[in-house]
């Protein structure tokens, strides 16, 4: 009922909706409030700059040095981490950027900077993201890599991670964009270990071999149940001309399209929709009168209990 009433008053109060925003990391608070805690060994570790940024007026510079070791654990680390808790059947969009500068060290080993960790105290995380030699890839359990790509420096990377969290390898999946383009289509897999949850750790994490510095922003972090709303809220930018100069850093990567649905499964709900799972947007049109009408006997029936 009170999901109902929020609906109809999205339709009477213009530009009002129900999003389907679950949680943002996106270091516009000016500080580190977004995230539950940090692991570092000092504060320049984990510093909010405001150049480079790739969205708003900060973005987080993760540094690592040889020996960075916060949590008494294997690897160098400095990593925030936000406990989103999520559970077995829960369903998710995360979208992010990340930049390696130009002199991002290359090491035949792992260097994570992204990573879905489990409630539990051992091995390795059940979805990573991480740099090896000159490549990113992403890591799945058991050690599966469904997707890899060539390491580029001094450009903003644009993740959109689609993941349903099991620990059932016929229930879980993953699907990924990249840049813009949908690299990884609905790849069925493990995503979590049995009676464990999940949650997110966000900066760099690497083998405790590397000796140079390594240093990693991030930004734009957003946790959603609709794609539409981890996509930019602003109409897309024409194609540079040799006549005009590509920004730096700050404009929205391009519209992603939706994923196409799966043999067997219901066409996706249009994000203009009135009413859907997720939620609610408010409507042009007659749809108002009924609201109104609607509306009425809801408060009534409300003022009643």
């Amino acid at each position: 009922m009170k999901k109902l009433l929020v609906c109809l008053l999205a339709v009477l109060v213009p530009g009002w909706s129900w999003a389907g925003i679950v949680w943002k990391g996106d270091f516009e608070t000016g500080n580190l409030s977004q995230y539950s805690s940090t692991q570092r060994v000092s504060a320049d570790r984990l510093q909010l700059v405001q150049s480079p940024v790739h969205q708003g007026r900060y973005a987080l510079k993760a540094t690592v040095r040889q020996g960075d070791d916060p949590i008494n654990a294997s690897g160098n680390r400095n990593e925030l981490v936000y406990q989103g808790r999520e559970k077995e059947g829960s369903e998710y969009y995360y979208r992010w950027q990340v930049l390696f500068p130009q002199d991002y060290p290359s090491a035949r080993t792992w260097q994570v900077f992204t990573q879905w960790h489990h409630s539990g105290c051992c091995g390795s995380p059940p979805v990573e993201f991480f740099v090896y030699g000159e490549e990113i890839r992403l890591t799945l359990t058991n050690s599966v890599t469904p997707w890899k790509v060539k390491l580029e420096r001094g450009v903003w990377q644009d993740f959109i991670f689609h993941v349903k969290w099991s620990p059932d390898p016929a229930v879980g999946f993953v699907e990924l964009w990249h840049n813009g383009q949908r690299v990884l289509s609905r790849y069925v897999h493990a995503t979590m270990y049995p009676g464990d949850s999940i949650y997110l750790k966000l900066g760099l994490y690497r083998s405790d071999t590397i000796q140079p510095v390594g240093v990693v922003y991030h930004d734009g972090f957003v946790q959603a149940t609709q794609l539409e709303d981890v996509l930019p809220s602003s109409p897309p930018q024409p194609e540079p001309t040799p006549d005009t100069v590509p920004s730096q850093g700050g404009e929205a990567s391009p519209p992603v399209p939706p994923p196409s649905p799966s043999p067997g499964t219901p066409e996706p709900t249009s994000p203009e929709a009135e009413f859907s799972l997720h939620g609610c947007s408010s409507t042009a049109g007659a749809s108002w009168v009924l609201a109104v009408l609607g509306l009425g006997g809801l408060l009534r029936r409300t003022r009643r209990r």
